[in-house]
């Protein structure tokens, strides 16, 4: 459906397609893409979110079968309980997926990980002189050499290695074609680009990621694949994600509904609709269960998805009913981006009070029904009613009864609060430096 309907509407006269403009057609661009989920791992960043193990294999089950190629499980080092929550899902079956696992530069970050019998371990570290000083407190050179060591250790373990560079987006261009040739040499199969904090624009991204696809060894190119992994901090991940795809990179970190650290990566149901029905290109995902996955997301995480989402919001595909209708009717696409239908969804219509009188007196004559002007009257006073009868002040107060709600669901201990608890429970005040808030640029 998705292939044929804007061609036949093309082939009609009817509507012009500018992305299947030739000269708009990037000569890099692949023609299958592999989706690489990391909602285990990047979305769970969110503020004290928590999935338990069975929301967690849920999720992991819908993002198998609907044909996400790689699911990042979780990162075994970080503590015994998130190791005991791999450990079990990589004892579940998977048709379709593979599944990998964070961990550090470090061999015991790698044995976390082997101890859950990880097969493909996602090793990721900065590289740039500002995490290497204040981050690693390391040089370059012993940055580089633990990188090595560390890959090497995995692959002698028997597991595959993909490398993520943090921080790639801040990190000068010969040093990243010098550390990703270090970790492909090593062992590394697919070398990530990470915009850790979402500070490039497209333009950059198709720049970067061209001079790392030409500036790297034709050897290493043949050994690693390239991905990228973009932050969404000035809402550019999907637009920089497509952006790199432009330029032939063919795997793609996503997270579902953009959950994640922050402002989170970029969308999973944004990344894969585009590239189906804007670039045509092959994600290998079923587009029918998008929005089964964004609701199970949605409910897993307790975070509600804005209205206004794309692809996945509730008000994408609603439409009030005013002097359009007939020709919403006649053929929905006058106002709607493509068939709701591919992603699981329908076209919504609805009578509100901004519906004119005139138009609900037409839509009862067009269906056979003759109404009084008393009847007509009562029935707008019914559909007008319940909006004029709210008060909006009592509404905006439920609002923010919720939203604080919300903030405090999500709200960990804040680092004034933590040394306080400290002090109670220790008796012992903590030596601390003064607040360098203001003063830390």
């Amino acid at each position: 459906m998705r292939k044929t309907i804007f061609k036949k509407l093309e082939a009609q006269g009817l509507i012009t397609n500018y992305n299947r403009l030739r000269k708009n057609l990037p000569p890099k661009l692949p023609k299958k893409v592999f989706i690489w989920d990391e909602t285990f791992r990047e979305g769970l960043k969110a503020p004290t979110v928590f999935l338990t193990y069975v929301e967690q294999v849920k999720l992991a089950k819908l993002m198998d079968d609907a044909g996400i190629s790689i699911i990042n499980v979780g990162f075994p080092a970080l503590s015994e309980g998130e190791k005991h929550n791999v450990k079990r899902i990589v004892n579940e079956t998977f048709k379709n997926a593979t599944l990998t696992a964070s961990a550090q530069a470090t061999e015991e970050s790698v044995d976390a990980c082997l101890e859950c019998r990880i097969k493909e371990i996602t090793m990721e570290t900065p590289f740039n002189g500002l995490n290497l000083k204040y981050r690693l407190k390391t040089t370059k050179q012993q940055a580089l050499k633990k990188i090595v060591n560390s890959i090497e250790y995995a692959r002698k373990n028997g597991a595959n290695v993909n490398f993520v560079l943090m921080d790639s987006a801040r990190t000068p261009l010969e040093d990243i074609l010098q550390v990703f040739e270090a970790a492909a040499n090593a062992g590394a199969r697919r070398l990530v680009v990470a915009d850790t904090v979402g500070f490039l624009r497209p333009l950059s991204t198709r720049y970067l990621m061209a001079r790392i696809r030409d500036g790297l060894p034709e050897k290493i190119k043949e050994k690693a694949a390239l991905s990228v992994h973009c932050h969404n901090d000035f809402g550019l991940a999907t637009a920089n994600t497509l952006a790199a795809v432009e330029e032939g990179v063919t795997y793609l970190h996503t997270c579902l509904a953009g959950f994640g650290e922050r402002s989170g990566i970029a969308a999973f149901e944004e990344v894969v609709t585009a590239l189906e029905l804007l670039y045509n290109i092959d994600t290998g995902v079923d587009l029918g269960r998008v929005y089964r996955l964004a609701q199970a997301a949605e409910k897993a995480f307790a975070m509600p998805i804005q209205f206004h989402k794309p692809i996945v919001g509730d008000g994408i595909f609603a439409h009030e009913v005013d002097q359009e209708l007939e020709e919403m009717q006649a053929h929905p696409l006058l106002f709607e981006p493509f068939p709701p239908e591919i992603v699981g969804r329908e076209t919504s219509l609805f009578i509100g009070r901004n519906t004119a009188q005139t138009l609900i007196q037409q839509l009862l004559e067009n269906a056979g029904i003759r109404a009084s002007p008393r009847q007509m009257d009562e029935l707008f006073r019914h559909i007008k009613g319940p909006q004029e009868r709210l008060d909006k002040g009592e509404s905006q107060m439920t609002f923010y009864q919720v939203k604080k709600l919300m903030k405090e669901l999500q709200k960990g201990y804040t680092m004034w609060d933590f040394w306080r608890l400290v002090e109670q429970i220790t008796r012992q005040k903590p030596k601390l430096q003064e607040d360098r808030k203001d003063k830390r640029y």
